[in-house]
């Protein structure tokens, strides 16, 4: 079977369903979804551990265009924003736009438009003028390399594919890992009655949650009024904007966090030998800036067993850490990450010269305004190079692609071959730019190893090293200089006369973000 497509968009969670909204509200109505999984949700839909749930406040985690008054609480749970997601999708009459348990198993640009090789229950060739990437950038579980691993002989799982059929009442499960994951679901394991044996290689910072329940009357108010619901968000976006400058690097704004987060340790843990153990030796933001109220209490607890060392062999039911401790467990949770720097995505497509995008990314994901690669024409990345934040609402960094890679089809459609080609040296430039953004703040300089930075070359290549509205910006100024063979406006509209200077000078990036 073929089915022949103006867009195609590979993934189903924000990205895929805000690239699918962007689409119908500018009068793009040919696109398909393929999802390989058998619903809608994404990460939302894989994570399934106990406690799962967001660290953005709930109101501002969602599509401007679909605000929901029925959020159960400040910080959303994961099975209710894959709830949203699925009304989302109904709302927007996709469903004859998904193709469900639909893998991409290849995609190759042919020279005017992408073939892509589709698997499942009903493998299919998708041929599609333009291909968008949604796939996520937190989708395939890192597993680590530990001796012995393998002969581990109770229920063994990452936490991102959570065995609910395995029997934790009583258990001694052991936990590998103390991020974002780790500090959700270690609580939830001691309130159920397990012992937790909690294997740290790094603490994180913490700060304080301050998660609640909304009431019924505010559910009630904030449906009856919507104009409620607008205020919110922007205070929450203002919020949001104003946490860049601890988490980048600010010396005063990082002290201030800080000490709030090392007051927050204190005031949980009593006992100094655990405070120290759970106390960072880095800079406040060179690692995710983790929110939990009930972590530090639960390891504080006899409930949890904080073992400061990695896990370093598995010897039968026996797991020996870094530090040579040997811990008994029933239960082996792998809560380890995701493997970021490197998508998986990236070796299924081959662009114009037949180079894989993984092949080219080779030292790290590159691109032009996060989202479009050159040697890989009609193509857009979506939560992919430099397109994450540690501060604020990923989902108002989607919506922003969506809305470029828009106006970029609309200056294909002006074209005379209707292929968008990214100018080598506009990537290059770009990559420069954060490269210069990024240099002294705390994700290259201070101390730690984290996700946002690939090992292969040093460079930050997952997070942006700036606002929301720093983005916005940048995605405003790009004038279609960007590509081969179109020509720009001063103003950026569309237009065939010559390219201006100023867009020019942004070409060859004269401005920064």
């Amino acid at each position: 079977m073929t089915e022949r497509v103006g867009v195609a968009i590979v993934g189903a969670g924000f990205a895929g369903l805000g690239m699918a909204m962007a689409l119908r509200r500018a009068g793009r109505e040919s696109f398909l979804l393929l999802e390989r999984a058998a619903s809608v949700g994404g990460t939302w839909r894989d994570n399934t551990y106990p406690g799962v749930a967001c660290d953005v406040p709930s109101h501002l985690y969602g599509f401007a265009a679909h605000p929901n008054p029925a959020w159960s609480g400040v910080f959303a749970r994961g099975e209710e924003i894959r709830r949203y997601l699925e009304d989302v999708a109904e709302r927007e009459r996709l469903g004859d736009r998904l193709r469900l348990r639909t893998p991409m198993l290849a995609a190759e640009w042919t020279g005017d438009h992408w073939r892509i090789e589709t698997g499942g229950d009903a493998p299919r060739t998708v041929t599609a003028d333009s291909l968008v990437l949604a796939c996520g950038r937190l989708t395939e579980p890192e597993v680590p390399d530990i001796p012995g691993l393998e002969g581990f002989p109770g229920a063994l799982f990452h936490s991102a594919r959570w065995d609910h059929g395995a029997d934790l009442d009583g258990a001694v499960v052991a936990v590998v890992g103390t991020g974002a994951s780790a500090v959700q679901l270690v609580p939830e394991l001691a309130r159920s009655g397990a012992h937790v044996t909690l294997f740290q290689r790094t603490p994180a910072w913490i700060v304080p949650r301050g998660a609640r329940a909304y009431t019924a009357a505010e559910r009630a108010e904030f449906a009856q009024h919507p104009d409620l619901l607008d205020r919110l968000r922007a205070e929450l976006y203002t919020e949001g904007e104003a946490r860049f400058a601890s988490r980048s690097g600010d010396a005063a704004a990082a002290a201030d966090a800080r000490a709030q987060a090392a007051a927050h340790l204190a005031a949980s843990v009593a006992d100094p030998a655990l405070r120290a153990a759970l106390t960072p030796d880095y800079a406040f933001g060179c690692k995710r800036v983790l929110l939990s109220d009930d972590f530090y209490p639960a390891v504080a607890s006899d409930r949890v067993t904080l073992v400061p060392s990695a896990l370093r062999t598995v010897e039968g039911s026996t797991l020996v850490s870094a530090g040579g401790e040997r811990h008994e467990a029933d239960v082996l949770v792998l809560a380890t990450g995701f493997a970021s720097t490197r998508q998986p995505y990236a070796a299924l497509v081959r662009g114009e010269s037949g180079e894989t995008l993984d092949a080219h990314w080779a030292e790290g994901m590159t691109s032009f305004g996060s989202t479009v690669v050159s040697g890989f024409p009609n193509l857009f990345v979506l939560n992919g190079p430099n397109a994450s934040l540690g501060h604020n609402s990923s989902v108002l960094m989607v919506e922003e692609q969506a809305a470029y890679a828009v106006r970029a089809l609309a200056r294909r459609d002006l074209t005379a071959d209707r292929v968008l080609r990214v100018r080598p040296e506009a990537e290059a430039a770009y990559t420069d730019e954060i490269g210069r953004a990024a240099a002294s703040t705390p994700w290259i300089t201070g101390g730690c190893r984290n996700w946002y930075v690939d090992d292969r070359s040093g460079r930050l290549t997952l997070l942006w090293p700036g606002t929301v509205d720093a983005f916005r910006s940048r995605l405003a100024r790009a004038d279609g200089s960007e590509f081969v063979d179109v020509h720009a406006s001063p103003r950026g509209a569309w237009s065939d006369g010559e390219r201006s200077d100023d867009a020019a000078t942004r070409a060859r990036g004269g401005e920064e973000s």
